[in-house]
């Protein structure tokens, strides 16, 4: 009997344990969730996007006339070796950055040098033509000055005439002048035969032009780095033609193309922050924001309406000097900022209907809270009405938090 009533008490206490394991199991649990406090403390409101530094005067060397840029690094004589580089140091109007030479003659087609060879032809014929009439003028003049000496040497003893002698006198001058223009003809058609016999020359038995004085060397317009070298290698380069760009890289500012519906909040004089450059954060201010936009196609391919913001630095150079010519930086444009303002975290907040909520916790379960949300930046908002200083809210609410769930930190 004592053994079948302790069957009993085993059986009912197992039984009670089971129902107990399945009833702690069956409770529901708390849904375990990131928590944050509503403080009270300083915000600001910034606009933030990519920029990039440039040199605010670059000077760009560019060829002045049609020829040969030599490479830079050329030997130039006795005067030692022209050679420049990115980086290196350049003064105004005394340092030479590029050296210009004439090109070389262009080939000549057949039918274009038998052209020019006739042309030569005809041209020494004609030299010799006129050599040949500067010495039949030379003889007649010396006829006629002796014809004009025996005229004059009459007309003392009043043995010819007046009119003989000035007609002796017409007789010689004529001549000379003739002779003085046949003289001119010979130099003009041998001038001639030098020009058309220069278009037969070949490039390849042109002489190479070594002597730098044949050569325009062109100097630097401005003191400063040389920043690019456009044209590097030898070539026949038109004018204006660039060559490369020269700047001071101490003289630096920072471009940013932000949206157009940012950029309307932002005036000249709002303060900057600039990060993202390998370096200490930087303080800068804005300086010119541009009356117009342009549009700009995104790398995912949309088409934004975008506007360039100039801005300067305000930080000694030494904090930026290692900085160059378009390298990137991250610019944050202050629009808003308060020194004392209730703020949520951005992540707490979801959307109800057309108004902003958030899932306050009190007395461990989670109550849907409506808040009014003033100025927002990409980690806190402004939070008008609906909460109070050390509320706690749940951040990144899932879809297993609803009005009245046990909550628990996570």
């Amino acid at each position: 009997m004592r053994k079948s009533g302790r069957r009993r008490f085993l059986g009912a206490l197992v039984a009670a344990a089971a129902v107990l394991v399945a009833a702690w199991f069956a409770w529901p649990r708390p849904v375990g969730v990131d928590l944050a406090t509503v403080v009270r403390g300083p915000m600001e409101v910034t606009v933030n996007d990519d920029g990039k530094t440039r040199v605010r005067h670059v000077y760009t060397v560019s060829a002045p006339i049609a020829g040969k840029v030599l490479r830079i690094s050329h030997p130039l004589g006795s005067e030692g070796t022209f050679s420049r580089h990115v980086g290196d140091e350049v003064k105004a109007n005394a340092t030479v950055v590029a050296v210009m030479q004439p090109t070389t003659p262009s080939f000549v087609d057949f039918r274009s040098r038998e052209e020019a060879q006739a042309a030569v032809a005809a041209a020494d014929a004609y030299v010799k033509y006129a050599e040949s009439e500067v010495r039949r003028l030379e003889a007649a003049v010396t006829f006629y000055r002796g014809e004009l000496a025996r005229a004059q040497a009459l007309a003392r003893t009043q043995t010819v005439s007046v009119q003989a002698l000035d007609k002796a006198k017409f007789d010689a001058e004529s001549n000379e002048a003739a002779l003085v223009s046949a003289k001119a003809q010979v130099a003009v058609w041998q001038g001639v035969s030098r020009s058309l016999a220069a278009r037969l020359i070949d490039p390849s038995s042109a002489p190479p032009t070594q002597d730098p004085v044949c050569c325009v060397q062109i100097r630097a317009p401005a003191t400063g780095q040389v920043l690019k070298i456009i044209q590097e290698s030898e070539a026949v380069v038109q004018p204006g033609t660039p060559l490369l760009e020269i700047g001071d890289p101490l003289d630096l500012e920072v471009v940013a193309d932000l949206l157009s519906t940012d950029v309307v909040g932002i005036k000249p004089g709002a303060p900057v922050r600039i990060d993202g450059w390998g370096g200490a954060p930087i303080r800068a201010r804005v300086t010119r924001v541009d009356p117009a936009g342009f549009l700009k196609v995104s790398a995912l391919g949309i088409e934004e309406q975008r506007v360039r913001v100039t801005i300067d630095f305000v930080d000694e150079p030494k904090s930026w000097s290692t900085l160059g010519h378009d390298y990137r930086v991250t610019v944050h444009v202050t629009v808003w900022t308060s020194d004392n303002v209730l703020t949520v975290p951005v992540g707490a907040l979801f959307r109800k209907g057309n108004d902003w909520a958030v899932y306050s916790v009190k007395g461990g379960r989670a109550r849907t809270a409506v808040v009014k949300i003033g100025h927002r930046n990409a980690q806190v908002a402004e939070v008008l009405s609906g909460l109070g200083a050390a509320d706690r809210v749940v951040l990144h609410p899932s879809d297993r938090v609803r009005e009245g769930s046990a909550v628990a930190q996570r």
